[in-house]
């Protein structure tokens, strides 16, 4: 399995898709926190910006007339024209309040979009803060082409990546802070109920996609950290005190490169890692994955780069 680096001249490149249709066929596309989104030509030679949201763009996709659905945790749900840059603003509050923390997404081919919404508490400055609180104020959202948002799922513990099933049968939310994948159906005789699909998860999970194989891809930001494990469990006014601490005092995530993919039964089918050191010195904490034609692509919240497993 081959580790290939690919640099972006902008640091935290969280998510990351593949056109896989129209003038950018093959393109990758990743954002940085400067809210610049880059386009990375098939074989990695070249980078252009082709768009700034003008704030902080986090989960990445395809819309189906060609544009780009970024989920921007300052300015909200947007599209991305990647050809003239323009930028059209589809949700920035709900219910009438303002969201706080805008994440990942997943889109159906008639253009329902599938979010989350990861704390109505915290702001992405304040990710850690949502980690060790719990404030379980994360949401999974529905928002309709004739402009209408549904709640799918509340009460979520850092509502974060998602993905939907390859037949529109259900949807898919992590919840970082408790290490587990929920599953929403969408429809047959269980629609609108909500279960656990994928639980115990050997580390905290960030952006969700589908692959191209059917399966549910998932990043694993870091391992499972026992410490942080302990405070969540604590009285608030501690969970609250430890992110007030400087923040070389705080708990901090563990370099690693790691992914998964689960079954739509949830059973694990890959489990792939970077252990090299000299990789590790070069990239962590994989936030975002997409596999794509025999590839699988990884962004890091951290990193000026994105990186590719060739075969996996």
């Amino acid at each position: 399995m081959r580790f290939r680096l690919v640099d972006v001249p902008g640091e935290g490149t969280e998510d990351v898709v593949v056109a896989t249709g129209g003038a950018y066929e093959g393109s990758i596309f990743t954002g940085t926190k400067d809210g610049v989104v880059h386009r990375v030509s098939a074989d990695g030679r070249r980078v252009d910006a082709v768009a700034n949201t003008g704030g902080r763009p986090l989960g990445i996709e395809l819309f189906p007339d060609g544009r780009l659905l970024i989920c921007d945790a300052v300015r909200g749900l947007l599209l991305v024209d990647p050809g003239d840059g323009a930028v059209e603003i589809l949700v920035t509050a709900v219910g009438g309040v303002p969201m706080r923390f805008c994440n990942n997404a997943a889109v159906a081919g008639d253009g329902t979009v599938y979010f989350s919404d990861s704390s109505t508490v915290h702001p992405i400055a304040e990710w850690k803060a949502e980690m060790v609180e719990v404030t379980r104020t994360g949401r999974l959202l529905q928002w309709r082409p004739d402009g209408e948002v549904v709640t799918l799922l509340d009460g979520l513990a850092f509502a974060n990546g998602v993905a939907l099933a390859g037949d529109g049968s259900f949807i898919v939310v992590a919840e970082t802070a408790t290490r587990t994948l929920m599953r929403r159906w969408l429809t047959g005789p269980r629609a609108g109920a909500g279960e656990v699909l994928v639980s115990d998860l050997p580390g905290y999970p960030d952006n969700l996609s589908s692959g191209g194989d059917g399966l549910i891809w998932v990043a694993l930001a870091s391992p499972r950290d026992p410490l942080v494990e302990r405070l969540q469990r604590g009285p608030m006014w501690l969970r609250r005190g430890v992110t007030r601490i400087p923040e070389r005092l705080q708990p901090s995530e563990r370099r690693t490169i790691r992914v998964q993919a689960y079954s739509t039964e949830g059973t694990l089918v890959h489990d792939l890692s970077v252990d090299d050191q000299e990789h590790l010195d070069r990239f962590h904490m994989v936030t975002g994955v997409r596999e794509h034609d025999g590839r699988v692509w990884l962004s890091s919240l951290h990193e000026s780069a994105i990186a590719v497993l060739e075969p996996f």
